[in-house]
Formats: structure tokens, sequence, C-alpha cells
């Protein structure tokens, strides 16, 4: 029986599936001395921190493109474009190495959208902006939040 999902192409596929099959071994009734259903969760759980690293660099990103986008301050909009282009590249390296998270992208966005809208209304407060005024809906496409060229315009004409 060969395995559909490579270690080594997509580490989130396999150990979904490695998860899987150690259930439905134990569920077999073999006979080796192994604490499956832990084991199982120990792989998903493994699998499943891809995903949280998805969903917390998605919300960084959302998080200092409203900043981008909303602030009035000339002075920290180099630190959010820093952090803006170190999510994307961190990105970048987690879909390479687990290729089936980025087609479930979209996904992810609900909850990094709460959390980096959140993040972002609290950094916002200092420059009089509140969460009242922030969009209620994100207003990136995945896409845009993870291509490299993408920086939305300023309100106050600050540049890009």
């Amino acid at each position: 029986m060969g395995f559909q999902a490579k270690y080594d192409d997509d580490f989130h596929a396999w150990a979904m599936e490695q998860a899987a099959r150690l259930r439905e071994a134990a569920a077999s009734g073999t006979n080796l001395p192994l604490d499956w259903e832990n084991l199982a969760e120990e792989i998903e759980s493994m699998g499943r921190s891809d995903k949280r690293e998805v969903v917390s660099r998605l919300a960084r990103i959302i998080e200092h493109l409203l900043k981008l986008e909303l602030s009035p301050a000339e002075a920290p909009r180099a630190g959010c474009r820093r952090s803006v282009i170190q999510q994307r590249k961190g990105l970048a390296r987690v879909f390479r190495e687990s290729p089936s998270l980025k087609a479930g992208g979209d996904g992810f966005l609900a909850d990094a959208w709460a959390d980096g809208r959140r993040d972002a209304a609290d950094g916002l407060e200092a420059d009089g902006i509140f969460e009242r005024e922030l969009p209620r809906e994100c207003p990136y496409a995945l896409a845009e939040l993870l291509d490299d060229g993408f920086w939305p315009a300023n309100q106050h004409g600050l540049p890009r």
C-alpha cells in the first residue's frame, strides 16, 4: 500500500494521512503495543501547527496592511512594510513545504481577518482611528495578501 502524500512534498497532507492510517490500524485490532490514538493525535497536531502558522501570518499581514492603508502616521510605515514582507516570505515557505494548505487558504481568511482586524484596531487607536471605523469584512483577497506587489493606497495620501 503506497502513500498518497509524500513527507518531503506536502507535510500537512502526509501528517493527516498518517494519522488516519494509525486509526485504521488501531481499529483493525492489531496487537502491536503502541498508543495508537495518542500517536495519531500527535501526528495530527503537527499538521495543525502549520495551519495555525498560516492563520497567524495572514493575521499579521492584514494587521499591517490595514495600518498602512488607514493610519495618518508616517513613522511606523517602514516597520509595517517590513512585517508584511517577512510574513509573506514565511507563508511562501509554509506553502512550499505543505502545498495542500495553500489550496485551503481561503478557509483560513475568516480567522486571520478577525485577529488581524482586532490587532490593527489596537494599534490604530493611538492615531485616533477606532475599531468601529475599520471595515467589517476583509477588503483584501487572499491573492492580494500573498502578492509581494500588493500594497493598498493610504487614505491620507502617504506614499506606499
